[in-house]
């Protein structure tokens, strides 16, 4: 079945099946080495990146990929539709028997996404995501909090990121280690409040935690407050910022305040 409920079914599907894969690997002392940039990779890495693209291409051979493990190229450029894939989000926990990892994907249509899903096979919480039918973990349906005000707003990210926003009142959740597809999910969920990340970020560390956010009834975009544009020539974005809408609103005026 093609369209949008058809794309999802397939995306979520292959999303579980990578989890599984995943699985087998854990905790087994899978070979792993650094990238070029000294960020880790393992075995597991690359194998589930190789499912999730065969899955997902043999049944869309039209649509794009775009993924941390696989080289980049241009021809993603000419697609309407593009799979964006981060196989491990949290390698280095994946590696250090830790379960904050997981799986992430995204169906981006015309440069926003359409579908996405984000796993944690560990805790068995699997967040999903299609444009106009609201966000889930596991089918039941999650919204994200929302205040006009920061104070006593749980929001993470790390010291430096959460540093302009302390004299507003927030409670700082220090979790730099934790993967930013998890803190949007979390946001989405409502066991945060928002989230902050500075510098860039790569287009597969949160184009499925964005639609899941936007579809908690949550907003996610960089630090201007913009929506986030997916499959460009350059594959990243300008910082993060996530929460409900009044408070990302908020947390934008702050961080722009002298």
């Amino acid at each position: 079945m093609q369209g949008s409920e058809g794309d999802a079914e397939l995306l979520f599907d292959a999303v579980r099946e990578a989890g599984a894969l995943a699985l087998t690997m854990f905790r087994q002392n899978v070979r792993r080495w650094s990238k070029g940039d000294g960020s880790p990779v393992s075995e597991a890495d690359v194998m589930v990146d190789a499912l999730l693209r065969n899955r997902l291409l043999e049944h869309r051979p039209g649509y794009g990929w775009l993924s941390e493990e696989t080289v980049d190229n241009d021809d993603r450029l000419h697609c309407e539709n593009v799979w964006i894939a981060d196989p491990i989000d949290g390698t280095r926990a994946f590696i250090n028997g830790n379960s904050d990892w997981c799986i992430a994907v995204a169906l981006v249509s015309a440069g926003r996404p359409a579908a996405a899903a984000i796993y944690q096979p560990v805790q068995e919480e699997f967040y999903t995501a299609i444009l106009g039918g609201g966000a889930r973990v596991s089918g039941e349906i999650i919204v994200a909090t929302d205040s006009p005000t920061l104070a006593k707003a749980h929001v993470a990210g790390t010291r430096k990121s959460l540093a302009s926003l302390h004299a507003h009142g927030i409670v700082a959740d220090v979790s730099g280690a934790l993967p930013l597809q998890l803190r949007l999910a979390f946001v989405a969920a409502g066991r945060i409040d928002a989230a902050v990340s500075f510098g860039n970020k790569n287009d597969w560390d949160l184009a499925a935690g964005d639609l899941i956010v936007h579809e908690a009834q949550g907003v996610a975009g960089d630090l201007s407050g913009a929506k986030f544009i997916y499959n460009r020539s350059e594959p990243w974005q300008h910082g993060m910022i996530a929460a409900g809408a009044q408070r990302h609103a908020a947390i934008t005026r702050a961080l722009r305040s002298p």
